[in-house]
């Protein structure tokens, strides 16, 4: 037998011993599964998935690429929530920014079922009907007409609440520019990572500087990655992303707010493990390989 036979030989059965250890962990999925049944907890755990992604990332070594490590395990996630019932995603599938579905693919699995809606508010009636388990949808950003996130900011406390952001591990070959990035929302409660980001909405009765309410939570430590404002017939909103898990009633949001007279109410949106850096994934800052 030749060198080459006996490579292909030991692939073989390091294949075996690879799908071994899938029906294995799937045997543990189930376990899990049913312990999830009786405390009700959500199918989804982007926490842990993310801990569990960049402890993987950070042991890699050898030539085989790291965004391709990440869309591995990505699919044996998505296998593991098939396992556990219904999840179906909806996706904002706008003209004008055609790779949504293609990100939210790669995030949520090759078969997880997804439906692609033309609208935003038709987005967010099925996941609301209970069509879908999680959405996905645009990041905000400045200036646009009608954003969808003061919708979450009227919402009640069951209300779903944004759980990720997209992409996780690097850009796949999405269609369009490839550079497009998307917030995904569901129910569950957010399983802190200690590397996270959260949304915060603020209702405001008046005029309020965007430098002033910036420096505020700098002053508690509280640094701002995204700002966006939002007028809504007589109330105005902001929205913030913050570099830390900040959930309702952290002191340190409290305290830098408590001298802003003009804040009504303050609306946590939810909370995303930070996404790996291209660094990580052996990646340029642009996304390609190194």
């Amino acid at each position: 037998m030749s060198s080459l036979d006996d490579l292909r030989r030991r692939i073989d059965e390091i294949d075996d011993q690879l799908h071994d250890l899938v029906m294995e962990r799937a045997t543990i999925v189930e376990a899990v599964a049913a312990s999830k049944k009786e405390t009700r907890t959500a199918a989804v755990r982007p926490g842990r998935e993310a801990q569990i992604l960049r402890r993987l990332v950070q042991r890699h070594r050898g030539g085989f690429p790291r965004p391709v490590l990440v869309r591995l395990w990505r699919e044996i996630f998505s296998g593991a929530v098939m396992m556990q019932g219904e999840f179906a995603v909806a996706v904002s599938a706008l003209e004008e920014m055609p790779d949504y579905w293609d990100i939210a693919r790669d995030y949520f699995g090759s078969h997880t079922p997804m439906i692609a809606f033309h609208s935003l508010g038709e987005v967010l009636r099925s996941l609301a009907e209970g069509r879908v388990a999680a959405a996905v949808l645009p990041l905000p950003a400045e200036g646009e007409r009608e954003p969808w996130w003061p919708l979450l900011a009227h919402s009640r406390a069951a209300a779903p609440r944004i759980f990720a952001r997209l992409p996780f591990g690097g850009r796949g070959n999405a269609r369009g520019d490839g550079g497009l990035d998307a917030l995904a929302i569901g129910h569950g409660d957010p399983d802190p990572t200690g590397d996270d980001r959260s949304f915060v909405a603020l209702e405001l009765a008046g005029e309020l500087s965007r430098a002033r309410l910036i420096a505020a939570l700098k002053d508690v430590g509280l640094t701002v990655t995204l700002f966006a404002e939002h007028r809504d017939g007589g109330s105005a909103w902001n929205l913030l992303e913050i570099d830390d898990m900040v959930s309702e009633g952290d002191p340190r949001l409290a305290k830098a707010l408590a001298p802003l007279s003009m804040v009504l109410r303050v609306a946590p949106l939810g909370t995303y493990p930070k996404p790996l850096a291209p660094a990580a994934l052996g990646l340029r800052a642009n996304g390609r390989p190194r």
